[in-house]
């Protein structure tokens, strides 16, 4: 595509948004948002309110066992609370994990410090993304 094409392209983009919120309309820009491509525009069933989730993006490698590995590193005070997975014949799988922490490990800093070592041990690229404004608009309950 014509690069002078694509910036007109992106300045009526911008305009369109402007536009928008000048009307009151509340706008999101998911352009860049990989949460909004890959997963939350496949899922469908409304939203949740768990209580103390974090949301977490992986690659998991397509290979026997990965799965297997991640769900038996898990502490069995954590509840998947989300799982969504998605490959299109690349050598890893997209994998969205929502994991509920117990209240009492959630508020504790030694229990996030433990998430945090299952998540180093485990190897796999993961992005957290309990902070995404997609996942804190269309996947929680009453955070809109």
């Amino acid at each position: 595509m014509d690069n002078n094409n694509n910036n007109n392209n992106n300045g009526d983009f911008q305009d369109v948004l402007e536009t928008l919120k000048e009307n009151g309309y509340d706008c999101i820009d998911l352009t860049d948002n990989e949460l909004a491509k890959v997963h939350v525009r496949h899922l469908a069933g409304g939203r949740s309110a768990v209580q103390n989730e974090r949301l977490f993006r992986f690659d998991f490698p397509e290979s026997p066992g990965a799965l297997q590995r991640f769900l038996q590193s898990l502490d069995i005070r954590w509840n998947v609370s989300l799982f969504h997975y998605r490959n299109h014949g690349d050598d890893f799988g997209r994998v969205l994990v929502g994991i509920q922490e117990d209240e009492k490990s959630a508020n504790n800093a030694t229990t996030s410090g433990k998430l945090q070592r299952f998540l180093d041990k485990l190897g796999y690229n993961y992005t957290e993304e309990t902070n995404n404004s997609v996942y804190r608009t269309f996947l929680l309950r009453g955070q809109e």
